[in-house]
Order: structure tokens, then sequence, then C-alpha cells
């Protein structure tokens, strides 16, 4: 056990215990989610953050490798009100701070009223509050990342290979490893590559569908893949989930903005405007579609805030989702997205154009 301190971009420096020591500093955020911690920590788009876990316990069913979502863990740092001794061994060896036994719900209840704010951390035995407030001075907001795609992608091109005829060209902007798995077992061919792909790598492959992913950071910041979006929209069908519905948005038209405090948890409602289903779905981002442009339609909508959860355009065969279909952890009630890109694809029969509504 060891002395830690928070230094809060509100002015405010917060004592706790100490778990794993070091210093760092990035965007505070919390997840609502309750399970799904594994997958939390190794989920590339939390790159560049402290994630704050709202529900008190964190490792009471410990930790399993086969749960990672990519290879390392991803936030700058840990918080909760306790952390086991099993998350904590994991977060020392992965050389990540981690701090708990402080009031996380005042914390949560800060960014929501604050919004995500930066945040200075100093773990060890003989830190103090200056030594958190020095690292919070050398924090940068999320839009000052501006190539953190590199950081999280593939360094080269990988094959999944699937027992069927469709090929994917994914783009890794930090994608989950849930999203390759959940292409597979539908049969795909699934040729990764690196975030800063161009139309040539991309058409090389002939490809059926092109994927952008998800990942972390401002999307107007991911010019490389913004621009292989609008070189090759209307020549190859497109899908895109949570930052690529973003990238996706941004280069046909649309504007994008950064939120408050964000999506993140596993029981965000999503109506479909066609349907009217509504869905729980698994959501991680900070920015959102502010406008779809005049190309895109938006098919699905939160039902908390009114934000574009989903965008369409049978023109373009475009399909995207702002959430997490392949739900790692969370709700499966949204898989059938995986079905409706591969129908984009037009093999063994299938129309060449996306479905507007979710599939059962």
């Amino acid at each position: 056990m060891s002395d830690a301190y928070l230094a809060l971009e509100d002015g405010r420096v917060v004592e706790a215990r100490g778990r794993v020591p070091g210093r760092t500093r990035g965007e505070l955020v919390f997840t609502t989610a309750y399970t799904g911690y594994e997958e939390s920590l190794t989920d590339p788009s939390y790159e560049e953050q402290v994630l704050t876990f709202s529900y008190p316990l964190i490792g009471n069913y410990g930790v399993r490798a086969e749960r990672f979502e990519s290879d390392r863990v991803h936030p700058r740092a840990a918080v909760a009100r306790e952390f086991t001794e099993e998350v904590v061994e994991w977060l020392a060896d992965e050389g990540v701070p981690a701090v708990d036994h402080l009031d996380t719900r005042d914390l949560v209840t800060s960014i929501r009223e604050e919004g995500a704010m930066k945040v200075g951390i100093a773990v060890g035995e003989d830190v103090t509050p200056e030594d958190a407030k020095e690292e919070l001075a050398q924090c940068k907001g999320m839009s000052e990342h501006v190539d953190i795609g590199a950081q999280v992608t593939t360094t080269e091109l990988t094959t999944f290979e699937g027992d069927g005829d469709t090929t994917v060209a994914l783009v890794d902007c930090g994608a989950k490893g849930s999203i390759v798995d959940s292409l597979v077992d539908r049969g795909a061919t699934v040729h990764v590559l690196p975030y800063d792909a161009d139309a040539e790598d991309v058409t090389a492959l002939e490809p059926d569908v092109l994927f952008i992913s998800n990942g972390p950071g401002d999307p107007e910041n991911y010019t490389a893949t913004r621009d292989l979006v609008e070189e090759l929209a209307g020549e190859v069908p497109l899908a895109g989930i949570c930052l690529g519905q973003q990238i996706v948005a941004s280069a046909l038209g649309g504007t994008t903005e950064k939120m408050a405090f964000g999506h993140r948890g596993v029981n965000q409602p999503v109506r479909d405007l066609q349907s009217g289903k509504v869905v729980m779905t698994t959501q991680n981002h900070g920015y959102t579609v502010a406008d779809p442009g005049d190309q895109l339609d938006v098919t699905q909508v939160n039902v908390n805030d009114d934000t574009a959860e989903g965008l369409a355009s049978e023109e373009l065969s475009v399909i995207t989702r702002q959430y997490h279909p392949e739900a790692h952890p969370g709700p499966h009630d949204s898989l059938g997205f995986f079905d409706d890109v591969l129908a984009m694809a037009g093999t063994e029969g299938n129309e060449h154009k996306p479905r507007v509504a979710p599939s059962d």
C-alpha cells in the first residue's frame, strides 16, 4: 500500500490508497459497467484516458486472458472504490498505476456535472499532491493527441481466415478483438490494415466490404482514414463502429463534436427509427456525429439524448453504428449488425445494400 493523489482539472486534489505505483496523466472518464472490467481495461478506445469504475468492487470474478480485447491495458491509470488483489497484480504486471479507497460516486458525479476532465495522478511511498499537480500541468486534451491512432493500430497487414466467400478490409484505428471474431464467426476473411492505409492498400485486397473500426480520440485527427473513406465511398460497401461511424460521417460531409462526458457502459438504450424497436447496447465514446450531412440518413438514436447511433446510405452502401454490436461485455441485442454488414457484400446471392432495420 502507498499514498496516492489525483489532481483534477477543477482544482481539487483527491487522496486515495495507492495499489500500483507510478505517475501519469490523462482524461478522466467513467464507465457504469458492473461486469467486463477485463474487456474495458484492454479496449484500445481508452488510450490516453484514466478509467474510473462506478461499480464499487472490481475483480470479483478474477482475470482471464481469453476475455481481453487487445494485447495490453490501454487506460493510463485505473480508479475504483476497491480493486481485488488479482486485478492489482495484473495492473502491476502491465505497469499501469491503480488507486482505490476513494469516493468514486463523488468522482463520477463531478464528471457528469462538469464533463470529462484532465487529471494528474501520483502513486508511491513518498508522493505528494504537488507531484499529481505536476502531472496535471502536462496533460493534453484528447483532441490534442493528433496521432493517437499510431499508438493503437496494427503495424502490418494481418489476415484472419473465415470459411465463407466474403472478404472484409478492416482499418484498425484501435479495433476490439471481438469485432474481428464476430466477422470471422460469420465466415468472413478479415484483412486488418494499419489506420493510415490508403486506397491502393485496400483495393489490392479486392474486399467486398471496407470496415472502419472503433478507436480512441478525436475523429478529425484520423485524416488518412477519412481520405480513404472519401475516395472509396460508392466503390466498396462501407461499415463502421464507434469512431468508425464518426470518421465515415466526417468523410461524407457530416460533422462531429466532443460530448460532455460521453457514453461508457453496457446499458445505453437505442431506438431504431424504422422499426421502433429499442435495444440495449454497450458504448464507449467521447465524440459523436453532430450532423450526418446530406449523404447519410440517421437510422437509430440514443433514447437518453437523441444522439445518432446508426447511419446508412442505400445509394452508397453504407451502414454504421455508434455503439458496439459485438458487446463484450454487454447485451447481445444488436449482434445482427454483422449479418447486415456481410449482406452488403453481395456474395452468395446477398443483395448489395444495407438493411436499415436491425436484425433480431
